[in-house]
């Protein structure tokens, strides 16, 4: 049958032409942009899957940044807090130089002052310019603001919190067993009654700093034993009183790591109604518990008699809390937090609003996901004289000169006391730091470029193209397109023939 007005083979080979075109173009744009998908008809469901990931690779590079720029701001503050610590090493060591009185005239004494009054200046200088991009890392500005503070709690430290945007945090306590110290009683009837007036009671006392070994002879009174192993206190970290009846000793601190021992080296023959070495009642500290007597002449007196303080025992917030003496802290994601109690509070099972975290800190974002578990938290203290210390001892801005604690006049012990206090903060924020980089940011880097290597590679395996499979469909294509454009020439020479019908 041949036709003229209808060449259906050519409109056949014009279909096929056209669909081999199509495919050749597609297979030189998949090869001149190395992606499988360039537009959403190409794959849908896999241009979603693909947008996804690119979505999440953003954030992941983002999140890797941040954590890089976390890392240089806690190098900074860290070469700051570096100098600080250097300075009160070397504080410490002046102060140690002073207390050589009788080595020093007056002249020394005022030099040794002059570089205490210069170190503490630089400490402040220090404190108020240490910075990135202007904003100052150690003077406060990064440390969390607090508000409601109970008066049970001394001193308290927030180093890390999570809060939500305008949020607050009240910390709440529970204190469920008391905070302790070790004490021990020693009863002698009022006053000494020994075998012979030329005996002497001798008494080893041990506390968690030294020991001594006193000896008083006979009529001496209950007063005046306290007075005498009190003078000791600095060196043994025992304390005495004499209240109605007996001498109680006590550790100068709370806590498991403070005792008291009693060691009787001659007892002298001592007699008298009640006499003997007592421990005291749990329910009440300063009374004596009648039923624990030890005499002075027993064997276990000879060898003796030791009673160790007590840890506070307390929740924060419901989780069970670390504590040393009358302190108590929590180290969690979301809360770090350490309260020192007054010595009323710490003794008594109660529960306790100590305070109300209302602000401040610095938080870093170190995940994609921007929430508040992608959030990492962390409070810098603020390192000027007028901070380092605490209430009970002191701050150290009271090593300055005309204050308390100055080398000229003032009490040295204390001062010393307050500069290893200030030793003890400094290295304590440096090593939270510490942790936080090579913990929090060093893992969270590692973490996140695998995350982002992973994610990176199924995104490449959705949308990019294949070259070794698009090469080979150019070939074939290229190779339809020219046999579709021949057999198209060969179909529109096929009505020809009918003209050598009509002769």
């Amino acid at each position: 049958m041949s036709r003229i007005n209808t060449n259906v083979q050519s409109l056949i080979a014009q279909r096929v032409l056209g669909s081999n075109n199509f495919s050749l173009n597609k297979s030189l744009e998949r090869l001149s942009t190395g992606l499988r998908i360039n537009r959403g008809k190409d794959d849908p469901a896999g241009l979603i899957a693909s947008e996804n990931l690119r979505s999440e690779k953003a954030s992941l590079n983002a999140a890797i940044n941040n954590a890089e720029r976390a890392d240089q701001v806690a190098n900074i503050a860290e070469g700051g807090l570096q100098e600080v610590s250097g300075l009160l090493t070397e504080l410490q060591g002046l102060i140690t130089n002073t207390a050589n009185t009788a080595g020093l005239s007056t002249q020394e004494k005022a030099a040794n002052q002059l570089q205490i009054d210069s170190i503490l200046q630089t400490i402040d200088r220090i404190s108020s310019s240490t910075s990135f991009q202007g904003k100052k890392l150690l003077n406060g500005n990064l440390n969390y603001t607090a508000t409601n503070v109970n008066g049970g709690v001394t001193d308290f430290s927030v180093n890390g919190a999570k809060l939500t945007t305008g949020g607050t945090i009240d910390v709440n306590a529970i204190v469920t067993t008391s905070a302790q110290r070790a004490g021990l009683v020693l009863s002698t009837g009022g006053a000494l009654d020994l075998a012979g007036s030329s005996s002497s009671f001798t008494i080893e006392i041990t506390g968690s700093l030294g020991s001594r070994e006193l000896s008083f002879a006979s009529g001496t009174t209950d007063a005046a034993i306290a007075a005498a192993i009190n003078t000791f206190t600095d060196v043994t970290g025992v304390e005495a009183s004499s209240p109605s009846s007996g001498i109680i000793l006590s550790s100068s601190e709370f806590g498991s790591n403070s005792f008291v021992t009693v060691r009787v080296v001659n007892d002298a023959g001592i007699s008298g109604t009640g006499v003997g070495i007592y421990n005291l009642t749990a329910d009440d500290y300063g009374t004596p518990d009648s039923s624990s007597s030890v005499a002075y002449n027993s064997t276990a007196a000879g060898n003796g008699i030791r009673d160790t303080g007590q840890d506070i025992v307390a929740t924060i917030n419901g989780i069970s809390a670390t504590a040393d003496g009358k302190t108590a802290r929590v180290n969690t994601d979301f809360l770090d937090v350490s309260i020192t109690f007054d010595d009323a509070t710490a003794q008594a099972r109660a529960s306790v609003a100590a305070f109300t975290i209302d602000g401040g800190g610095a938080d870093f974002q170190l995940a994609g996901q921007v929430d508040i578990a992608g959030k990492v938290s962390i409070g810098i203290a603020d390192v000027a004289t007028r901070k380092l210390g605490n209430t009970t001892l002191g701050y150290l801005s009271d090593l300055a000169n005309g204050r308390s604690k100055n080398v000229v006049d003032g009490n040295l012990t204390a001062a010393q006391k307050v500069v290893n206090e200030a030793i003890d903060q400094v290295s304590s924020l440096r090593g939270r730091l510490g942790a936080f980089q090579k913990n929090n940011v060093g893992a969270t880097i590692r973490s996140l470029s695998v995350s982002l290597e992973n994610t990176t590679a199924a995104e490449s395996t959705i949308r990019d193209a294949d070259f070794a499979t698009e090469t080979a469909a150019l070939t074939r294509n290229q190779i339809l397109v020219s046999a579709s454009t021949n057999i198209l020439a060969l179909a529109n020479q096929q009505p020809q023939a009918a003209l050598q019908l009509l002769g």
